[in-house]
């Protein structure tokens, strides 16, 4: 049965109540990046500023060295991505595929795994880059990323892996295809949307991480955008709030941007597998 007009409308303003919770922090933290110091400092805050100013984002780039964070930040994150899905593909595919102990004892590790506190961690993987003397390097970072985005990937590419019916790999193997040219042209672009929103989710976890980047990098010039964000705050907690606004403003629209280029990527890809030829 259809729902009625006043289903309909109480799902609508559902829906634009949870917009409007989403949207909130964002457009409050762009009022903040174009207000001035005095309004700051206003005991009754509004939501447009009264005196639009871009004062904030010239004094963030003349104090912090936002750019070089960002490219920072941008390496490690898209590497991780790239490695944590080319690792994580195939590695799925077997999960899914092989039913074995292994397999099992794998999927179990990946649930596991995320029930471990970060802090638990930090310990011997800073030994591990210690030896490896990739401590205080992008490069380290991005190796602790991948290890962190790993368990979810292989987890959720699994649980598309599973979709995709075995059927069309066996006629792929009658026509001579052997498994890894299976895996790469027949496989592969089926899960194009399970690839992609993983990319995402390691893309976005590995930008916005804060306590990996913190305790790893030490060097001025290999920090991430959100370790250089801290800086913006005084040693007695006290923040330059106009500034802080304007940089975390922006470190907030890569990750907008990505999403909005994977997500048509994702919804073309699932629309395209619901067309039957």
């Amino acid at each position: 049965m259809r729902p009625g007009p006043g289903a309909r409308l109480g799902q609508y303003a559902a829906l634009l109540a949870y917009l409007v919770f989403l949207a909130f922090p964002l457009l409050w933290l762009l009022s903040t990046a174009f207000k001035s110091p005095r309004e700051l400092g206003s005991p009754h805050p509004t939501w447009i500023p009264r005196d639009p100013t871009l004062a904030n984002f010239r004094q963030a780039f003349a104090e912090q060295p936002l750019l070089h964070a960002a490219f920072n930040s941008l390496l490690a994150a898209l590497g991780a991505a790239v490695i944590a899905v080319l690792l994580a593909t195939p590695l799925a595919y077997v999960m899914a595929r092989r039913r074995s102990a292994l397999s099992r004892a794998a999927s179990g590790w990946v649930v596991v795994s995320q029930a471990f506190p970060f802090v638990l961690l930090i310990i011997p993987l800073f030994l591990v880059l210690k030896n490896l003397r990739l401590i205080d390097s992008v490069s380290g970072l991005v190796m602790v990323y991948v290890v962190w985005a790993l368990p979810f990937a292989l987890w959720m590419l699994a649980g598309y892996v599973r979709s995709v019916p075995p059927d069309l790999e066996e006629a792929a193997a009658v026509d001579g295809a052997g498994r890894m040219r299976t895996l790469v042209s027949v496989t592969a672009p089926l899960l194009a949307p399970g690839i992609a929103a993983t990319a995402l989710f390691a893309f976005v976890t590995a930008w916005n991480e804060f306590f990996f980047a913190l305790v790893l990098l030490k060097t001025p010039e290999n920090q991430t955008l959100p370790v250089v964000l801290t800086h913006f705050i005084g040693a007695e907690g006290a923040a330059d709030l106009g500034p802080l606004a304007a940089a975390a403003f922006l470190a907030t629209l890569p990750s907008l941007v990505v999403f909005a280029v994977i997500q048509r990527r994702i919804t073309g890809d699932m629309l395209a597998g619901a067309v039957k030829s």
